[in-house]
């Protein structure tokens, strides 16, 4: 498979380091750690090892007191942090894989202490930003002085740890760009000013790196475009990046995209399945013209045949494939052995991984939870006894559970009462910009073909049935359905649900207004939907903003695209009712009425209801019975695929 694979497989030398292969998994906040490296950090990152990653860069270290956010970022401020990074560089190394830190400062970008008070935020001027409201202290000459040592500093200890490499981080509007960046560096003295003044923070950093760290491997991470209207354009990072690769102190340039410091520009941080896999790539493309260094490039690589093409096209050296690994950490493996097929593509859904995160939990993924819980569900232990086991429901749950209990060693039939596996998944890659969550259903569905589930489709798991098959567990995966409350006067009005509509059978005229109680992805891709189609749609939400229960930057971009189609928002808006042509709603903060003439069609995304009628009829079976998902209580796929692994796990 080499051969198919010839660049991604290959060999690189990042200075005097060289990688066994081009797969790269960037730093990223998991909030595993506690300061420091702990064990769930390692055995996170020994995964994606042993899956065959060539690099691992782990994340943010802060250099001083002043970069702190939070309790679990990592701190390389005194000599603590030496013996456990050491732990965490010599697991991954076993391995075979090489391991790089990363240095950094947020500067104006901190939103809060770690102990939850608004942050004293330190930039090179007094500028504010948008995103987190903050307005900063400039920073004297003193503390920029201290803060150059506290990269040195920094970065002695990380090199006395084992560290094959380090990279400073000047990407997503962090310190180091607020420094280049002339609409927020706005010094007068030796710090701003002219290009070089501008530059000169940035180059003192890498002195001071290098000064402690000569013999390893050392690169920047920058943002090829910050992506919004105030950030670094294109063509001033690739000023930047010819300036310091002539300068010949770095080993290598890691080109990603967008900025912390506004709603548009973060939503690159962790771009969403709406953007396309590999956009990034003709900004790390332009910096590889302008510097003689490797060029990693990351955004929405999710695939090996995309990674390669990209580097056989000459745009970039390695790729940054962190999602993909934390979708899938063998991936790189089943790539070398030829296993394609096999491989679970990340989504970008952007639910567990960067979504967990923002809550201030450790890192997983949607379809894979054993990611983040290595140290519970790390490998699959053997049933002790092998059982006949029933699942019934062949979406996200039942589909999981049936995969971890069959690669157990139990003996396992998955019932589905639809032709086609995959559950609410099959509705939710219908809505335009959402295709590709249709992933997670194929593949759950190669899961279980791996392990050996038998699949029984269009039959309706029955009381009867289950006395017949005799199996010694059942596990209920039987879903939801739309829930519908009663409305005042839905009999003179066209009321349809979501499901209805996805369906493609209901002509919803030319107006739509759209009740939305659970304010997340339904209702959004509803009115996408139907606005493309050329509805005037008015989507309620019962909530601050529409999206208000999904993921930060997948919401972002997503009502960007409602802007740009003219979808009216309302917020704070409860159903009351409906008429022929009017649908009534309620404010929720003053109980004003609020009236919407000219509507055609009331489209409900106001939540499910668990299916719970095969649980009533089989509440006497007398071996193990187990109930997840949206049966237990209706919420998301996350829960649904995770609760699959747990019954999967302890059967």
């Amino acid at each position: 498979m080499t051969r198919r694979f010839p660049h991604l497989l290959s060999e690189i030398a990042l200075g005097p380091v060289t990688l066994k292969n081009r797969i790269v998994s960037t730093g990223h906040h998991t909030h595993l750690a506690d300061g420091s490296p702990n064990d769930r950090l390692i055995a996170y990152h020994e995964a994606r090892t042993q899956g065959g990653a060539g690099l691992i860069i782990t994340e943010v270290a802060g250099v001083h007191e002043t970069a702190a956010f939070s309790s679990e970022l990592l701190m390389a401020t005194t000599p603590d942090c030496i013996a456990p990074y050491r732990r965490l560089v010599e697991a991954c190394r076993r391995h075979g894989a090489r391991v790089f830190a990363q240095l950094f400062h947020p500067g104006r970008e901190i939103l809060a202490t770690a102990d939850g008070l608004m942050a004293v935020a330190y930039a090179p001027s007094e500028v504010p930003n948008e995103r987190f409201h903050i307005m900063p202290r400039a920073m004297s000459e003193a503390l920029i002085a201290e803060i150059v040592a506290g990269y040195g500093r920094a970065a002695g200890y990380l090199r006395e740890a084992g560290l094959d490499g380090l990279e400073i981080i000047a990407s997503h509007g962090y310190l180091p760009a607020q420094f280049l960046n002339p609409r927020i560096n706005r010094r007068t003295d030796a710090y701003g000013g002219d290009f070089a003044g501008r530059l000169r923070f940035l180059r003192e950093v890498i002195e001071a790196v290098r000064a402690v760290a000569p013999d390893i491997a050392l690169g920047l991470r920058i943002s090829g475009d910050e992506m919004e209207p105030n950030g670094l354009a294109a063509d001033e990072v690739a000023e930047v990046c010819a300036a310091l690769n002539a300068d010949g102190r770095l080993d290598y340039f890691n080109v990603t995209a967008g900025s912390s410091a506004s709603l548009g520009g973060s939503v690159h941080i962790t771009p969403p399945m709406g953007l396309a896999a590999g956009y990034v790539v003709p900004y790390g493309s332009a910096v590889r013209e302008r510097v003689s260094r490797p060029v990693i490039v990351t955004g929405r690589i999710n695939q090996p045949q995309v990674a390669e093409q990209i580097l056989a096209s000459g745009q970039a050296d390695l790729c940054g494939m962190t999602r993909a690994l934390i979708c899938d950490p063998e991936m790189p493996n089943k790539t070398a052995a030829g296993r394609l097929d096999d491989i679970r593509a990340c989504i970008a859904c952007n639910q567990s991984c960067i979504g967990r995160a923002h809550k201030g939990l450790g890192i997983s993924c949607l379809q894979h939870p054993e990611t983040g819980r290595e140290l519970d569900f790390g490998s699959r232990s053997p049933a002790e006894q092998p059982k006949r086991v029933l699942v019934a429901g062949g979406g996200p749950a039942g589909m999981k559970a049936a995969a971890v209990a069959a690669e157990r060693g139990h003996r396992v039939t998955l019932y589905e009462a639809e032709p086609q596996l995959g559950g609410q998944v099959l509705l939710a890659q219908r809505l335009p910009g959402r295709e590709e969550f249709g992933g997670l259903a194929t593949n759950l569905e190669r899961e279980m073909a791996l392990a050996g589930v038998e699949v029984v489709l269009k039959t309706e798991v029955t009381a009867e049935l289950l006395r017949d098959a005799a199996p010694d567990a059942v596990i209920l995966a039987t879903g939801a359905r739309p829930y519908l409350p009663e409305i005042p006067g839905a009999e003179e009005a066209q009321v349809l649900t979501a499901w209805e509509l996805l369906d493609g059978g209901a002509n919803p005229g030319g107006s739509v207004v759209i009740a939305d109680w659970r304010c997340d992805w339904i209702g959004l891709g509803l009115a996408e939907m139907l606005a493309a189609n050329g509805c005037r749609v008015r989507l309620c939400v019962n909530g601050q903003m529409a999206g208000e229960t999904l993921q930060l930057f997948t919401r972002n971009h997503y009502l960007a695209r409602l802007h740009k189609l003219g979808v009216e928002i309302r917020t704070h808006l409860r159903l009351y009712g409906v008429d022929a042509e009017t649908a009534y709603f309620q404010d929720t903060l003053s109980d004003d009425a609020v009236v919407l003439e000219d509507c055609d069609t009331l489209a409900l995304a106001l939540g499910h209801s668990a299916c719970r009628r095969l649980e009533d009829a089989v509440s006497d079976f007398a071996g193990e019975l187990y109930t997840i998902g949206d049966g237990v209580a209706p919420r998301s796929a996350e829960e649904a695929v995770f609760e699959g692994l747990e019954v999967g796990s302890k059967l």
